[in-house]
């Protein structure tokens, strides 16, 4: 297809079918034998979680939008009708997989290791007398079953929650027989429970579901009536926040009022056991006020996400990945100064390859030097019992100057945020909630040092989040400078987020709402021209989604004109690689390993001048539109030469890699007899490691 008007519909995939075919390279992870056994039932979980999510923000709006009556929007020009419809289809195939694999690959290869999940017609008496004795004194106390009838209304269901639809027979002591009811399982419960290895028949990892345990006992609940049925089920709500930010006065208010809606939105799917009699089902159908499409029968768990806790319940390194030691850049191994190590050179630090370590140490040091006068930091998700957060407290106890950018707005994190927010201010920090309209989205730190005569800006900026936990399972780039420059910049990006007024133009740093989308179209056309020019023009760009239409144009434009474009995006990708006449130089692919893909790098060839960004942007709308984000340029050339090779050894990565075609599908690269396997990410974990 050639194409004079790069606006042309064809051009451009769906974003919400692309981030659902995300989904369904995640699940082919779980499939892999050649990942440990309970890393494929991590992925199973991870892709059951990730579905949630989709549904929960992705499938609502799209929902929404039907019933405003949108139609046509985005650039692929297809109505929610449409998708919703390919996603009906999509999702319940992937389910349907899901399932498969769990009952058909992963439990019966985990029961073969010694890890079982017991049936009821499993139960030995003595495990069956150790059920009963936990459901009288665990659950009994706790489950409150709610009898349908005139004076007893279908019951709020929360988001996701574990609830059991229960057929029954007779009356109860008040002469009722509404013949159903409710069981809610409140989430205070664990959703599985181990059993005591000395029971007779039982072994070191034998677990129960919550369900198995309610099925069995479920009579005990309805005295003196007979339950004929009893089917679990789950519904998934819309969880998308709507705060009204021009209406507002306290946004920290309206986010904690705001928060308990997110339980009980419109509901977009309904879950039900696989036995579930189809009357029942389409009884819960009309209490959700959901179509038939919206029902989603499994064999097994109503919630595979909830088997993640098996995972940290077995202690079996042989059936997980091995552990590894972060590596430490020899800079840092020599000395414990790391303002003294930061003066001398640039630091980059690549996670979870090289340790996460030496960002909190700074933290630490600068909390505890006399001579630090003020840090200043962003949060936008920290994790439980935060370092961070707890050395940000430190100085500002101890009368340092305290300034920290909350994002309240963090999806999912939001509630976490709010507690952080109000512990910062009882220890006497400053606490902005960035800018109204924009989340703050941005990851950097700024502490200022007095060093004789003159203020020093020490400055960490990083792609991902100050998150020591997710720092060991996501991929991450951070830079330690003290570049005058860059601190001018960065201090300037504080006084924007922390007062009222226009700040000038930055040296380094690329910011979106402001320079960053248009900085990034001027170097895609910078290699455009140098091609027409006759030059070579290289572009190689990692980001989690590519999204933006203008950019999209932009990139086709470079390869009309014969720019080389790598682009390794590992979600969502709206652009169509190897279309002829538009995009035959652009290659497309996505790394699914053992990490989540999660660093933005922005190289551009520049005619041997060459530029290397990273960022905590995606190319996405809201990342340059909605958010205040950072792109900051990787100065020193040594430092700037070590992330290139890095993407040359995702961009030979042939085991891990899935390829994009120009018809929307992916496809999973497998080495040829006579060609060297290339795992990027085991690669990257053998270079980088202890003592490297």
């Amino acid at each position: 297809m050639q194409a004079d008007n790069l606006h042309q519909p064809a051009l451009y995939l769906n974003r919400q079918l692309s981030l659902l075919a995300f989904n369904e390279r995640v699940m082919a992870q779980a499939a892999d034998l050649s990942n440990p056994l309970l890393e494929r039932l991590k992925f199973l979980c991870i892709a059951s979680s990730n579905l949630d999510e989709f549904f929960e923000i992705r499938v609502a709006g799209l929902r929404q939008a039907r019933e405003m009556g949108v139609g046509q929007s985005g650039p692929d020009n297809r109505t929610p009708q449409q998708v919703l419809r390919e996603i009906s289809e999509r999702t319940h195939a992937l389910v349907d997989e899901q399932y498969r694999l769990l009952n058909d690959e992963v439990t019966p290869a985990l029961a073969e290791a010694g890890i079982r999940f017991l049936r009821r017609n499993e139960w030995t008496r003595e495990q069956q007398d150790w059920i009963r004795a936990y459901f009288e004194t665990e659950l009994l106390p706790i489950l409150s079953p709610l009898g349908l009838d005139p004076a007893h209304p279908f019951p709020q269901v929360l988001n996701k929650s574990l609830n059991f639809i229960v057929s029954l027979e007779g009356k109860d002591a008040f002469g009722r027989s509404s013949g159903m009811a409710v069981v809610q399982a409140p989430r205070a419960l664990p959703r599985i429970i181990q059993l005591p290895s000395e029971l007779d028949g039982g072994g070191a990892c034998d677990f129960v579901f919550l369900s198995s345990i309610i099925h069995a006992h479920v009579t005990d609940l309805f005295p003196g009536m007979k339950t004929t049925g009893c089917y679990q089920f789950r519904v998934t709500r819309n969880s998308d926040l709507y705060v009204d930010e021009e209406e507002i006065d306290d946004l920290l208010r309206a986010m904690e009022g705001e928060l308990p809606s997110r339980r009980y939105g419109d509901a977009v799917r309904l879950e039900v056991a696989v036995n579930c009699p189809e009357h029942m089902a389409n009884f819960l159908l009309e209490e959700f006020e959901l179509e038939p499409e919206a029902l989603y029968q499994v064999n097994g768990p109503v919630n595979l996400s909830r088997l993640l806790a098996v995972c940290d319940l077995v202690d079996r390194p042989d059936l997980k990945y091995p552990g590894f030691t972060p590596g430490l850049p020899g800079e840092l191994g020599y000395s414990g100064d790391i303002f003294k190590v930061m003066r001398r050179r640039d630091v980059l630090l690549h996670h979870p390859f090289e340790s996460f370590a030496p960002v909190i140490e700074l933290l630490r040091q600068a909390a505890q030097d006399p001579e630090v006068l003020a840090i200043k930091q962003t949060l936008y998700r920290t994790g439980p019992d935060s370092a961070v957060v707890d050395h940000l407290v430190t100085a500002a106890r101890a009368g340092k100057e305290v300034t920290v950018v909350v994002e309240l707005r963090a999806r999912f994190d939001e509630a976490a945020n709010i507690g952080l927010a109000n512990r910062l201010q009882e220890a006497g920090a400053h606490v902005v909630y960035g800018v109204v309209g924009h989340k703050t989205h941005a990851k950097m730190m700024l502490i200022v040092r007095r060093e004789g005569r003159r203020l020093q800006h020490y400055v960490h900026l990083g792609t991902g989040n100050y998150h020591s936990r997710t720092a060991r399972l996501y991929t991450d780039y951070g830079l330690m400078t003290t570049r005058t420059a860059i601190g001018e910049d960065v201090h300037r990006v504080f006084l924007q987020l922390t007062s009222l007024g226009k700040v000038s133009a930055l040296n380094h740093l690329l910011e979106s709402p402001f320079t960053l989308h248009p900085g990034m179209l001027d170097k895609i056309a910078r290699e455009q021209a140098h091609a027409e020019a006759g030059r070579p023009g290289r572009i190689i760009v990692k980001v989690n989604a590519l999204v933006e239409p203008k950019v999209i144009r932009a990139l086709y434009a470079a390869s009309q004109a014969g720019v080389e474009i790598d682009l390794i995006v590992r979600g969502m990708c709206c652009l169509r690689p190897g279309v002829e006449g538009v995009s035959e130089t652009i290659r497309v692919r996505s790394i699914i390993g053992r990490f989540l893909e999660h660093t933005r790098v922005f190289y551009f060839a520049n005619n041997g001048d060459p530029e290397l960004f990273c960022s905590s942007a995606d190319w996405m709308e809201r990342n340059f539109f909605r958010r205040v984000e950072a792109a900051f340029p990787v100065l020193d050339t040594e430092l700037r030469d070590r992330v290139l090779a890095d993407l040359q050894t995702y961009l030979a990565d042939n085991t891990q890699a899935w390829v994009l075609d120009s018809n929307g599908h992916y496809e999973r690269l497998t080495p040829g007899d006579d060609e060297e396997v290339v795992n990027a990410q085991h690669a990257l974990l053998e270079g980088y490691g202890e003592g490297n």
